[in-house]
């Protein structure tokens, strides 16, 4: 994170333009907006400058910005310099450095102690976005999408929350207890009704909620747990129920498969808890990661379970599952995109595919599980694309395997790694050399190996 983003109270606080032109008065606006008292040093004014000027909202300087003529201003809280003279932004910038004056430079973020993102206006209600200066207009994009997916009725439904937050503070005393309440409130029809302008049926609604928390006396929800797929690692693969359960989560347990971006996705006071696994290294035993699940929904809260993947492929989410049931804890799965169909379908192949494969088989090739337990004698026979999870370290067994079994020496073979990734690297080789390539490439986990013919097909898939 380049910026820290904060909302800053700049009411009725002296703020500095120096500049006239089109850019300072777009910059003066959100300064005026947000209550400030704003002086312009320019020589002269352009129109949107002229319109701030003749309504009051600026006070203007007419004179060439100089350490001379700042001294007879009042000391400003924020300064902007916008104007198309290097030479008066950098004496600008100077002057705020000396001064201690958080200053922005206009398209210099290298002159900016604080920047001005694109913003989506729902008053009180307001969204800031930010590239870090690295491209305004990407930014005015994404606030084009939110503009036309949040309505303009959301400023009506932030007043009317804020109104009624002390009153729900007083009827449910505990901390977990009114945040559920609220939860629960901004799902419901109450957001319909107020964001159409039906105010008085929203005061209603909420009133109703009020009085039955009141009537019930129940103000510790009971938690419950999320068992959640969080894909192959592309964060864009998350669904959209995850993600919506994911930032009601109270609690996140997550393995190391999980990319950070997916764990940032959560609500910034969510405890995050690592409980990843690696081979020969276990952060967190499997049994206690359970009774941790049990003791956490027993506190009311509500938890996460982040698994790389589809948590029943490989997941262990089933005998997860099983300790909640066995505790009577509530839970939820939550399907993700396994492994094998994200990672080949970044990689350019399908797994099956009318000329080469009509069934898949997702195979363990963990050492735990004994590679040497696979029927390879059935795989050899089937026709299968063969995906092996966690196979990197017994790819000699799986090879010997198969080969002893008749598969063809010449079958392709892909070895994923860090699949769906932007480190994501696809090795191609044959089933009689893919253990020599995984040494002479020192490939390491988290790898997939993907065996069948269907490989073929990726060269007809490929756009040169």
């Amino acid at each position: 994170m380049d910026y820290l983003p904060i909302f800053v109270n700049i009411k009725d606080q002296h703020c500095l333009i120096v500049g006239g032109g089109a850019v300072a008065a777009r910059k003066a606006d959100l300064f005026i907006k947000a209550g400030a008292i704003v002086t312009v040093i320019a020589p002269e004014l352009k129109t949107e400058m002229k319109h701030h000027l003749s309504h009051g909202k600026i006070v203007w300087q007419m004179d060439l910005f100089s350490t001379e003529v700042i001294e007879h201003i009042a000391k400003p809280k924020y300064v902007i310099s916008a104007t198309d003279d290097e030479e008066i932004n950098q004496a600008v910038y100077q002057y705020c450095q000396v001064n201690n004056i958080p200053v922005n430079v206009a398209d210099q973020t290298e002159y900016c102690d604080f920047i001005l993102p694109a913003i989506v206006d729902r008053s009180p209600m307001t969204i800031a976005i930010s590239t870090g200066g690295r491209s305004p207009v990407l930014a005015r994009v994404m606030k084009a999408r939110l503009e036309t997916l949040i309505p303009a009725g959301f400023g009506r439904l932030t007043d009317l929350v804020g109104r009624y937050r002390q009153k729900v503070k007083e009827a449910i005393q505990d901390l977990d207890g009114r945040k559920a309440f609220w939860e629960k409130l901004l799902v419901s029809t109450f957001i319909d009704k107020t964001v159409q302008g039906r105010v008085e049926e929203a005061e209603s609604y909420i009133e109703n909620e009020i009085n039955a928390v009141k009537k019930s006396g129940q103000e510790i929800p009971e938690g419950e747990v999320y068992l959640i797929g969080a894909g192959p690692g592309d964060p864009d693969l998350m669904t959209f129920k995850a993600l919506r359960l994911l930032q009601q989560a109270d609690v996140i347990l997550y393995d190391r498969l999980v990319a950070p971006e997916i764990i940032e996705m959560a609500r910034r006071e969510a405890e995050r808890i690592y409980v990843g696994k690696k081979d020969k290294w276990h952060k967190v035993q499997q049994p206690d990661i359970g009774l941790m699940m049990v003791e956490l929904a027993k506190q009311g809260k509500r938890v996460a379970r982040l698994k790389g993947g589809d948590p029943y492929i490989f997941g262990r989410g089933a005998e997860e599952a099983e300790v909640l049931v066995q505790h009577g804890v509530s839970y939820e799965v939550v399907p993700g995109i396994t492994a094998a169909a994200g990672c080949s379908a970044y990689a350019g192949f399908p797994l099956t595919h009318r000329e080469f494969s009509q069934s898949v088989a997702l195979i363990t090739g963990h050492q735990q599980a004994g590679a040497e337990g696979i029927d390879y004698a059935r795989l050899a026979q089937s026709g299968d694309t063969m995906v092996f999870y966690m196979g990197i370290k017994n790819a000699p067994k799986i090879q010997k395997g198969l080969l002893s079994n008749g598969v063809n020496p010449e079958m392709p073979v892909a070895i994923i790694e860090k699949g769906t990734t932007p480190e994501q690297k696809v090795t191609i080789t044959e089933l009689s050399h893919f253990t020599e390539i995984i040494q002479n490439n020192q490939i390491k986990p988290p790898a997939l190996i993907v065996i069948g013919d269907v490989i073929k097909v990726r060269q007809r898939l490929c756009i040169s």
